[in-house]
């Protein structure tokens, strides 16, 4: 999939994270902020890159505020994000990309 243009899902309530994705420079450029970092930063990137490989996003910048979201959420907002950006409203495989 290739990222047309920046798009937003998520909010900045607890228990949730608000996604950036935004067309890229050649490669993925990932940023995070996040209270927990430290304890969960390397999990939230593997989710992230695990999630960016399975919807085949290689160019992009992604950019998560994280607010103590779980794997899920983190994976349903990036999908929300990336089908924003391409403009696809139509016949969404919810959950069918992400596995």
């Amino acid at each position: 999939m290739e990222i047309k243009k920046p798009a937003i899902a998520g909010t900045l309530e607890s228990s949730d994270c608000q996604v950036t994705i935004e067309p890229g420079n050649g490669t993925i450029d990932f940023e995070l902020e996040s209270a927990v970092i430290n304890q969960y930063g390397n999990q939230i990137r593997k989710v992230v890159f695990e999630t960016l490989d399975n919807l085949e996003i290689k160019d992009a910048k992604i950019t998560i505020v994280d607010k103590g979201a779980l794997d899920c959420t983190i994976k349903a907002r990036i999908e929300g994000a990336a089908y924003r950006s391409v403009g696809q409203i139509e016949n969404l495989p919810w959950g069918g990309a992400i596995r």
